[in-house]
């Protein structure tokens, strides 16, 4: 097996439950990211989330943001954030996953830092080594490469990226260079990404590769169809997404070659 079809290439699945962390675990990933309202790009897990999700034995990164949108926080969200990345690892979690930019769109390195120490202090707490991640705020920067670039000096471990693009195999160039841009740092691939596309992925430096492996959840409505939220504007949109089986398989075979 050559490093072009996969070989040494970790698998993550972001998952929003228990149940998506057995599933991705039993099709082979390596970890997964958890975190909670993937339609709404991810935001933070609770505690109990944590826990049971770590209770299936596959490693879990856990999203730390504090709310959707932008990644632009304010001193009460880092401080609220900073908090919550003690509350993870405390809960269990292998890793963190963190991002933040200034309002000009350059890493905001002050709070990648405070969020780097917490994690590393909540380690030595619960005696075991915890990784960081940075996440694809990097992608919304203005320079996605000198962004990942900064990445070694800040003690992060991963970095998550699509190349700054919409989907990672259309920045699959970028990648590349943010690969060469961020020694000893795994480049992780992830953004839209097939199990057809993991070859090209694989070939332009990721070490890494993210899906989300996900289809959406059957209908249980038991009653009439009300709106509720923004995330309800149809009653198609209406609902939630769990992890495929078939999906992480694929991937895991994509890899494996």
């Amino acid at each position: 097996m050559t490093a072009a079809t996969g070989a040494g290439t970790a698998l993550e699945i972001a998952v929003t439950s228990p149940a998506g962390a057995r599933i991705a675990r039993d099709g082979g990933a390596d970890r997964v990211e958890l975190c909670a309202s993937l339609e709404l790009g991810g935001v933070t897990p609770s505690q109990a989330l944590v826990a049971a999700a770590v209770a299936t034995g596959v490693p879990v990164q856990a999203l730390v943001r504090c709310r959707p949108g932008d990644f632009v926080y304010d001193a009460e969200e880092i401080a609220l954030m900073t908090a919550e990345v003690r509350s993870v690892v405390a809960a269990g979690a292998a890793g963190v996953v963190v991002g933040a930019l200034t309002e000009k769109g350059a890493l905001d390195t002050e709070a990648v830092r405070r969020w780097v120490a917490a994690a590393r202090d909540a380690a030595v707490t619960a005696g075991r080594a915890v990784e960081v991640t940075l996440h694809r705020a990097i992608d919304q920067s203005a320079d996605p490469v000198a962004a990942a670039a900064l990445a070694p000096g800040l003690g992060v471990d991963r970095v998550l990226t699509s190349g700054g693009a919409v989907t990672a195999v259309d920045g699959v160039a970028t990648i590349r260079r943010i690969a060469a841009a961020a020694p000893g740092v795994e480049v992780m691939a992830g953004a839209g990404v097939r199990p057809s596309d993991i070859p090209r992925l694989v070939a332009a430096g990721a070490a890494a590769v993210h899906l989300s492996a996900k289809r959406p959840a059957p209908a249980r409505r038991g009653g009439a169809w009300v709106p509720m939220g923004a995330a309800g504007s149809s009653a198609e949109a209406d609902t939630h997404h769990v992890t495929d089986p078939a999906l992480v398989a694929a991937a895991r075979a994509a890899l494996d070659g």
